[in-house]
Formats: structure tokens, C-alpha cells, sequence
């Protein structure tokens, strides 16, 4: 040894390209394990259920839906799983689904995707405050948090500048039925006030002529109508959208009733939008259908 220092060599371009590799597998493993894993195939038991799903922004990650889920047009392409009563196990088999999201009264159903090793929710829209708490909880399971908020917050503003625009109208006795009012043949089912239409209905500033609690859709007679007498009766539902004949017609039958508040006063109304039973995102516009023929005076601008 001629006892001279040998010169430092600095780290050839390999060596840092070799440490900068690991560094940054390090960083992407902690990160992996820290990030949570959100459901990305989900199918939808429920037309509600699938609404809400994509008015927050998820739906490109439902893979299926039910037979009557067709909101929005979106929904209309995933693939079709059947009925809530009978849905098709072997599509859910081929779907290879993370996530099942029903309704919380679907014990069947949940017992089928247990034994399969599917993971499911069950969610409740039977009411506004159940609704908004699905909204909650979807964000939350979904990771879209704040859709959930901005979603919550606009219908919570719809809701309020409603009953701003009516706070100094007096409620008006109101009688509303899923079906025809006017078949004397048919059975006539009223909405009760602990549901979500009962509820849009009291928003609406309608006094629903049903005052027991536990009522949810009861059937009611002609009898009871002319008792009570309301000032306004609403016929809602999927067949109550009417041609202007058909609607004609109609109120000529509520003629053969002369006693009846809401027929001396003409205000009988069919509101026939194919959402009206569906407990979704566009109860907004439920409410806003009930409240302009209870109150068409404050809806004059």
C-alpha cells in the first residue's frame, strides 16, 4: 500500500435510481395501507337506492339495479337483477359485486348475500329523516363524503325555502290517495302521516285528514271522505297522469259528491309523476307539486 487515499466515489446513477425506487414503493405501501378500500361494484335493490347513488356521484360504480329501476337514464344501461322479491342469484354471482345496498326490511335478501359471501347495507327511505340518514351513510361507506353534504344541503334548502314561501298560509284540510278517488268499483288507499309523502304533504301546507299515526296506507270508504269532507283531495301516483279528457272525466265522477269541500271548490288535482312513490332525492319536487295545488296562491310570480 503506497498509503494514498483512495478517491470517494460518488453513487453511480443506477445506485440512486435503485433508492429512489425503493423510496418510493415504501411511500406507495404505507399509502395502500392507510387508504381505505371503497366498494367499487355495487347493485342497487331499490329504485330510491339507485337514484340516490347517482345524485351523489357513484353510479359508475353500479353494476346492477332491479326491473323498475329506471332513474336516471344512466341507470337504465347497468345490468338487470330481477325484482326485490325475486331477485336473479345468479346475476349477483355474475356481477361479482363488493357491495349490496337494500332496503333495511329485506332480511331475505340478506341472508341469500351472506351465504354467497356478499357484503351488503341496509339502508331506510321510508321517511325525510331516514332519507337524509341513507345520504349520511352512503358518503361515509362510499367515500363521497362531501357529495353527501352538498346533496344534503340541497334538499334541506328546498325544504326550507318552501315553508318560507308558505309560513303565513293557514293549512288547508287535505285528503291524499294512491289511486283513483273517482271508480266506485275501486278501493281507495290514503297516505298516512308517518310517511315521507305524509310528511311532504304537512310541508306543503296540507292537514291530512288521517290523523292516526300507525296508519301508514289505509283503506278508506266513501263514508269517511264525506265525514271528514276535505278542503282539498289530491289523486297521486303513476296512473293519475292524465290526458286533459281523461282528467275531465274524472272530475265529473267527484260531481256525483256535491257535499264535498274540495268539489263545491274545484280543488281536486291529480298529480301523476312517475316519481311520486319513489322516496329519492326528488321528493323536492313532490313537495313542490303538493304545495302549487294547496297553495296555487303562493306560487302567482
Amino acid at each position: 500500500m503506497d498509503g494514498t487515499k483512495k478517491p470517494r466515489v460518488a453513487p453511480g446513477p443506477v445506485k440512486r435510481i435503485t433508492l429512489c425506487a425503493i423510496l418510493f414503493l415504501l411511500v406507495f405501501v404505507e399509502t395502500s395501507r392507510a387508504a381505505p378500500q371503497y366498494p367499487q361494484r355495487i347493485i342497487s335493490m331499490s329504485p330510491s337506492i339507485t337514484e340516490t347513488l347517482f345524485a351523489l356521484g357513484v353510479g359508475d360504480r353500479v353494476v346492477g339495479v332491479t326491473d323498475f329501476c329506471s332513474y336516471p337514464k344512466e341507470a337504465c344501461t347497468r345490468a338487470k337483477i330481477g325484482g326485490l322479491l325475486n331477485p336473479s342469484v345468479e346475476a349477483w354471482i355474475t356481477l361479482k359485486p363488493d357491495l349490496i345496498i337494500h332496503q333495511d326490511d329485506s332480511h331475505k335478501l340478506r341472508i341469500n348475500a351472506r351465504n354467497l359471501g356478499i357484503q351488503t347495507l341496509a339502508v331506510s327511505m321510508t321517511r325525510l329523516h331516514n332519507i337524509f340518514k341513507t345520504i349520511q351513510t352512503l358518503g361515509e361507506v362510499l367515500g363521497c363524503e362531501s357529495a353527501a353534504r352538498a346533496l344534503t344541503q340541497k334538499l334541506q334548502s328546498g325544504i326550507q325555502r318552501h315553508q318560507a314561501r308558505l309560513k303565513n298560509l293557514p293549512g288547508k284540510t287535505t285528503l291524499l290517495l294512491l289511486g283513483d278517488g273517482s271508480n266506485p268499483g275501486a278501493a281507495l288507499y290514503a297516505v298516512g302521516r308517518s310517511t315521507f309523502l305524509g310528511e311532504l304533504l304537512e310541508l306543503a301546507g296540507g292537514t291530512n285528514i288521517l290523523v292516526n299515526p300507525q296508519l301508514n296506507y289505509p283503506k278508506i270508504s266513501k263514508e269517511f271522505i264525506l265525514r271528514h269532507s276535505p278542503e282539498v283531495i289530491i289523486e297521486a301516483g303513476p296512473d293519475a297522469n292524465l290526458t286533459p279528457d281523461e282528467k275531465k272525466k274524472k272530475l265529473e265522477q267527484w260531481q256525483r259528491f256535491p257535499t264535498l269541500t274540495a268539489v263545491k271548490n274545484k280543488t281536486i288535482y291529480f298529480v301523476g309523476a312517475d316519481y311520486i312513490l319513489i322516496p329519492g332525492p326528488r321528493f323536492l319536487n313532490i313537495l313542490d307539486h303538493f304545495a302549487r295545488v294547496i297553495h296555487p296562491e303562493a306560487f302567482k310570480d
